[in-house]
């Protein structure tokens, strides 16, 4: 062997060496930062907040005996999960429950078999007229007489007291509450520079302060297993165009960011906090708005972002509502469901 070759052989053998210290520095550096994840995970387990209880009937190791049936084969009970979504023997409170999405919601709430329904709106007249128009049309549709008891109150979620009174009166009457939609809220378009001071703080107010007040009072007459759920907007994610309206994109933004918030603060109370954001919904006044011939452009605007080429009904609502609002949606909480026909996708 020349010197050169046996100087190459003696570099490889010390490489060798040197490799193999590393490889056994590196597996005590694992086996040390095992250990220490085993620590700190048992100390985090402590602490965990959990929003629901683990699954009744599992045991600690997460071990359970196998179906005795395939969950392809035909079952030979009836479906259970339907009734998941029922909201029978359910105390539903709907704020801005007089018109639009927030009267949708109510009926939504009627079809799953509620029969306790307390319409919060700003006009006292106009939620009570519509909880006798309820009640009317699902007497006629076959419910039996007296079976539904809905109730109509003035409330303005921009006043705290106004609130408290609200839920007073909604506790008074029923005496407890199961799940809350808030729907109350309001959009207008100005420009940033131009918009006004005052309708900039009323805004805010009632989008944001209101949407918090309608939470905490909720919270503090709500049992485990409640839900509230927020009416947020695809605005709080995306920006619209054309129609300039930053004050209502970031007061929806903030209320997709408060539901998130107070999910993990009421987690130990066993209280689910959501957000619904709808996109274009066409209410009767959005209607209104678009069959202007002046808005046209802005109509075609609107249609030409959508997957699906619409806007929303408001009963594509339904669903989604229904699902957090209910014991069908118990593991959920602090989720914003954007319900927008594919608006946000592009």
């Amino acid at each position: 062997m020349s010197f050169i070759s046996t100087r190459i052989a003696r570099s490889s053998l010390h490489q060798l060496g040197a490799q193999r210290q590393v490889l056994r520095t590196s597996q005590t550096a694992v086996r040390m930062l095992s250990k220490s994840a085993v620590v700190r995970d048992a100390e985090y387990e402590k602490h965990r907040i959990q929003a629901n209880p683990p699954t009744m009937g599992t045991t600690k190791d997460m071990s359970q005996p196998m179906p005795k049936t395939d969950l392809t084969e035909p079952q030979s009970k009836p479906s259970q999960s339907l009734p998941l979504f029922s909201m029978a023997g359910k105390v539903c409170v709907v704020t801005g429950g007089a018109r639009g999405i927030g009267q949708m919601i109510c009926r939504a709430f009627l079809e799953a078999e509620c029969t306790q329904l307390a319409i919060l709106d700003l006009k006292k007249e106009d939620a009570e007229a519509t909880a006798r128009e309820l009640v009317q049309a699902f007497e006629e549709q076959g419910r039996p007489k007296g079976s539904i008891r809905a109730i109509g109150l003035g409330v303005n979620i921009a006043d705290e007291t106004s609130v408290q009174a609200g839920f007073k009166s909604v506790m008074e009457e029923f005496g407890q509450v199961d799940s809350v939609v808030n729907s109350a809220g309001i959009v207008e378009n100005f420009t940033a520079e131009a918009y006004p001071t005052d309708r900039l703080k009323m805004l805010c107010d009632i989008n944001i302060m209101g949407s918090f007040y309608v939470a905490r009072e909720s919270a503090k007459v709500m049992k485990p297993g409640s839900s509230i759920v927020m009416i947020g907007s695809m605005s709080g994610v995306v920006i619209n165009v054309p129609q300039p309206q930053t004050p209502y994109n970031f007061s929806k933004a903030a209320v997709i960011h408060m539901v998130k918030s107070l999910a993990v603060e009421w987690a130990p109370k066993g209280i689910r906090v959501n957000a619904v954001s709808p996109g274009y919904v066409l209410t009767n006044l959005t209607k209104v708005i678009l069959d202007k011939p002046e808005n046209q452009a802005l109509k075609d605007e609107w249609i030409n972002r959508y997957v699906e080429f619409r806007p929303a009904d408001p009963n594509d609502l339904k669903g989604p509502v229904l699902f957090l609002a209910s014991d069908a949606g118990s593991y959920t909480t602090g989720s914003n469901m954007i319900v927008d026909g594919g608006y946000t996708c592009i």
